[in-house]
């Protein structure tokens, strides 16, 4: 499998929702929900018909997914920081090897397959698939690009990182002794509210079994993002003034 480009790095929250956008657009050929299509197919296997309750079951459980999504998430950023999450290049200066990230190297992407299964109960049968492979095939795509990038940066220290600790399926137990770091989940949370609103979406919907409150509160977590990326963006700049002037000079370079 091929690393992801560097555009696609940069660009990897909205490919990332065009994943989703095309498992929901793929009800235009299979009108089948898969969390429906799932309860009906195992109340069958009992010998009877599907309840509300039985629903309820299912979606609750696709829901848990996406809460144990954003938790994830959130550790993992609160030992990184919001910045990292919306960094066009990949950030190589340090290795973190604490917290989450003694289970598995990749925590942030774990979590992103997590959401993809909880959501794909709400996509038709063909767009679960789509989504839960299209995520898994950019996830891995997008650690190949980071892999590569930490090996050169870190060299040995990486290496011996990659032996101890699973890429992307987490360990049991952790991995490494403690590195003593102290998680900041003020900025864990800010990083992840979106997910979180996302999730609430899911949890909204196994409770309700409506799809109109399911699009409420999934269209709230895209507010919610656009309110924290801007909280970022702002503390960012307050932490280096000279971002923007670094940003044109590098511009300017890469055209020469």
């Amino acid at each position: 499998m091929l690393a992801a480009s560097n555009f696609e790095f940069k660009n990897r929250f909205w490919i990332i929702g065009a994943i989703f956008c095309t498992a929901f657009w793929s009800y235009s050929i299979d009108h089948q929900n898969a969390g429906v299509a799932l309860t009906e197919w195992m109340a069958r296997l009992r010998g009877s018909t599907a309840t509300n309750t039985d629903y309820r079951w299912t979606f609750a459980i696709a829901s848990l997914f996406a809460v144990l999504a954003a938790a994830i998430r959130t550790w993992g950023t609160a030992y990184l920081n919001p910045e990292v999450m919306i960094a066009g290049r990949v950030q190589t200066s340090r290795l973190v090897a604490d917290g989450p990230y003694r289970y598995v190297r990749n925590p942030l992407y774990f979590g992103n397959i997590l959401l993809a299964i909880g959501f794909g109960m709400m996509a038709s049968r063909v767009g679960c698939a789509i989504l839960i492979v299209g995520m898994l095939v950019f996830v891995c795509r997008l650690i190949l690009r980071e892999e590569a990038g930490l090996a050169a940066s870190q060299g040995d220290a990486y290496r011996a990182y990659c032996a101890a600790v699973p890429r992307l399926l987490p360990a049991l137990r952790p991995q490494l002794p403690s590195a003593r770091g102290v998680p900041n989940w003020t900025d864990g949370f800010l990083g992840e509210a979106f997910m979180w609103v996302m999730a609430a979406s899911l949890v909204a919907f196994a409770f309700s079994l409506k799809q109109e409150i399911f699009f409420w509160v999934l269209g709230g977590s895209f507010v919610v993002y656009a309110i924290c990326l801007a909280i970022i963006k702002l503390r960012r700049k307050r932490l280096d003034p000279n971002l923007e002037e670094k940003r044109d000079e590098s511009s300017a370079a890469s055209k020469l």
